[in-house]
Order: C-alpha cells, then structure tokens, then sequence
C-alpha cells in the first residue's frame, strides 16, 4: 500500500513564506512530509502515489472567509454537507460561514451544531462566524466569549449591519477582548429602503428602487471613527463601491487594523447586467459600474484590498424565478470563483499568480487567526491542505453540474480558464483528477482542530 502522496513538478506557491519555484510536495499521513526542488526529488523511495504537476500550480489549500451554508434553517438552499462539497470542487479546503441562518448562530450550541455537521460531511473544513448581536437584530450583545471558546473564529451580523453606533461600539470592544475579528456588512439600512440595484441611470430606466453608494460608505466611515478607540480588527465585506477603496486605504495609511475583501461579480459585472430584470443578477450590495470595478481593481493591485470571498449565497430556482423587486438577494460562486478571480485579475494583467493565491489563502486565513493553525500555508510539517490548480484549462460555466444544491449562479454560460485539478484535506485526497474522492471519517479530523 502507498505510504502517501507525491505531487511532482509542479510550480509550488506558498504566499506565506515566499516560496515560489518548481519543486516535489510529498504528503504523508495528515502532514506535508517535505517540499524539495526538482534536484532534492522529495520522496526518495517511499511507496507514494505519484500525482504528476507539471505545467500546474501547487499551493496552499483555498481558504474562503464569507460563504452562506443556510442550514440551520433553510436546507433546501444549501446544508453544511453540500456547500462544503461545493467548496471542494471549487478548490477552498477551509470556508468560513456566516451566521443567517434561521436561528442565527448566536449560541455555543449553535456553533457546536454547524462543526459536528461538517465533521461528519468530511468535505471542506468549515469555520464558524458568530452573530455579535442576539438574533442578528443588533438590539443585544449575543454571548461572543462563549461561542469564541467552543470554536467561534469570527463575529458578524452579516446579511445585516450593525447599524445602531452604540451598539458598534459595544461590538467592536467585545471582539477586541477576545482577539476575534469583526466583518460588517456595509449597509446603512436607512438609505437602502426599497432598494433592488444600483442607484444610477439604469435603476431610473427599470423603474427599480436605487441603492446608493454611500450607504455603504458611511458605515465604513463610521466603523473606522469608532475603531480608533478600541483597535479591534475590523474587516469591511464584500466591497462594491469605488469610494469605499480610499475610506480602507487612508485607514490603513494611518495604521489601523482594517482589512477589506471583494466578490468576484463586483470585478467583472456591472448593473447593466440587471437590464434584463433577470433576478439572478441581484445581490446585496447591487452590481454597480464600470469605475466602481476599475477602483475596486486599484485598491486590489495597491494592496488596500487583501481578501477575495465568494458571498456564496444559495437560493432556490423558485425565489429566483419571481419577479426582480421580490427574488431575494444573493448569488453562488464558490465552484468558479477561481476561474472568474483569473478572467479578472490574471488575464487583465492586474495581478500574477503568487498575489492572487496569496489574497485567496494565507490573507483570509490571517484575517480569521487561523494562520497558526496551518491554514492557508503550505511548508513541511504543517497539515496537508492543498489545492493544485490547471492554470491553462478552459471550461464553461454550468451551474447544473455544481455541487451545491442552488443553481443561482450569474455566470451560467461564461467561458473560463483555471480549474481544480486536485484537493487534499488534512492529507486525504478530496478531489482527484478535477473528480470528488470518497470521504474517509478515519482520516479527517475536527474542523475546527486543525
């Protein structure tokens, strides 16, 4: 029987020590054994299964800090089960879920729940974001310490804002006791009322309620005023205006501890593409436009923006199927966001490989603290997560063949380079030759016990 795995030849990338060359990753056990370049040939004479990478992309497995599971709740969208399969298939080994769920997850209990659900899918590893108030509604401080200490990573109210400043404090104190980050959805909901798009000239033309940017600024702005004081982590999600670049850059200029992501269809769609009234097309925050996406692609190649997340957003083809102002909020794109983060920032020549697997592995994984624990790093002696992708493959987008158990997916259609060749989990192999393994309960462990 073979002792493990060697993955030969290909282009080793590990953003988080620097490493970038052609080289041989032997796997053995749950472990990455030894990373050695083609003239140290890892292996030696073990009895591995040989994985042949050349002309392909080893790194770190892909790390996911903002996706929505739905279960407790709402399993006909998604379960813990599928959207950790979904993620597999889509490359990340580690996801981060948010707490909308129906109860929210703002109990330890809650939290227990969703990791003995995704040990026992043994799929992707899934990481826990807390509500920071009682049932999301930002009236209570929900038991952060008590979730932190049963495996919380992170604390948000995601699908919402904190939109009470008070209460913001109150939040922003807790979380920076207790070392955790605080990821804020955007929204003031005061100016956001009836609104289904973009405010612009095309929401004028549908006749649909307007959604202004600076709805999404003020809160940030508002955000950063009140951190000064407590200097917890504060990560600005899912970022859609160009205006709240420079807000995220000064901040960071003057030393703040502020992070910032963006979503692959606020890179490459815009609110034209809701012409159609096609409710597949709305999300939360809406499409905006072309300098939206020029200054959102600035803040990346500056460093400003750290973290690719996918908002994965499951819902059903029958809420998607109604009209445009009823069709919830909310878009997949865990299975191509890769893909779709290539088309944007790699074949625009914005950015190279090594800075695009950097802000899809060790940045998430350090905004989340799991950078300790082995995640988002590849080096030897750490815990086997790895994702090898084929740079050069082209495929089309076929939301019926995903994983997931929801179909609502933008890009249905869309020609791509960049797949997922293969995953490994703490050492199993997850994904072999782009095609989901068989679990092995004996070889994966506790999700959150990396």
């Amino acid at each position: 029987m073979a002792d493990g795995f060697l993955l030969r030849g290909g282009r080793v990338i590990d953003p988080g020590s620097g490493f970038d060359a052609t080289a041989d990753v032997l796997v053995v056990g749950g472990t990455v054994a030894a990373i050695e370049t083609r003239a140290g040939r890892a292996g030696g004479g073990a009895a591995c299964t040989v994985i042949e990478c050349e002309g392909m992309i080893v790194t770190p497995g892909l790390v996911d800090p903002h996706v929505h599971l739905r279960e407790p709740g709402a399993e006909n969208k998604e379960t813990i089960a599928s959207g950790a399969t979904a993620a597999i298939a889509g490359g990340f080994t580690s996801v981060c879920c948010m707490p909308n769920t129906t109860p929210a997850i703002d109990l330890p209990s809650t939290v227990e729940f969703v990791q003995l659900r995704a040990q026992a899918a043994q799929r992707a590893r899934v990481f826990v974001a807390g509500a920071a108030t009682v049932g999301r509604k930002g009236e209570q401080l929900a038991p952060m310490g008590a979730m932190a200490k049963v495996g919380a990573v992170a604390f948000t109210d995601d699908g919402d804002c904190v939109a009470s400043a008070g209460m913001m404090g109150k939040v922003l104190a807790v979380c920076a006791s207790l070392g955790k980050p605080f990821m804020q959805h955007c929204q003031d909901p005061t100016l956001t009322e009836g609104g289904q798009m973009n405010a612009g000239v095309v929401s004028v033309r549908l006749g649909l309620g307007g959604w202004p940017r600076v709805a999404e600024e003020v809160i940030i702005e508002r955000d950063i005023r009140l951190n000064r004081v407590h200097q917890c982590h504060y990560h600005a999600q899912h970022l859609s205006s160009g205006g709240s670049v420079e807000l995220i850059r000064r901040a960071r200029r003057e030393g703040q501890p502020v992070s910032a992501e963006v979503s692959p269809h606020h890179l490459l769609l815009t609110d034209e593409a809701c012409d159609q009234y096609d409710p597949v097309m709305k999300v939360n925050p809406p499409l905006r436009t072309d300098d939206d996406i020029r200054l959102l692609i600035e803040g990346i190649v500056d460093g400003t923006i750290t973290v690719l997340g996918t908002d994965h957003a499951p819902h059903t083809a029958s809420e998607k199927s109604t009209d445009f102002a009823s069709a919830p909020f909310g878009m997949i794109g865990v299975e191509c966001a890769l893909a779709l983060y290539v088309k944007a920032l790699i074949d625009t020549q914005a950015i190279e490989w090594p800075r695009l697997i950097a802000m899809m592995t060790i940045e998430p994984a350090r905004l989340l603290r799991l950078e300790e624990r082995g995640v988002g790093r590849l080096g030897t002696g750490l815990p086997a997560d790895i994702t090898v992708i084929d740079p050069q493959r082209r495929w089309k987008i076929d939301p019926a063949s995903f994983k997931s158990r929801s179909r609502n997916c933008p890009f249905a259609g869309w020609s791509v380079k960049g797949g997922i060749q293969e995953v490994f989990v703490g050492g199993r192999r997850a994904l072999a030759a782009g095609s989901l393994a068989p679990t092995d309960a004996e070889s994966f462990g506790h999700p959150h016990a990396v």
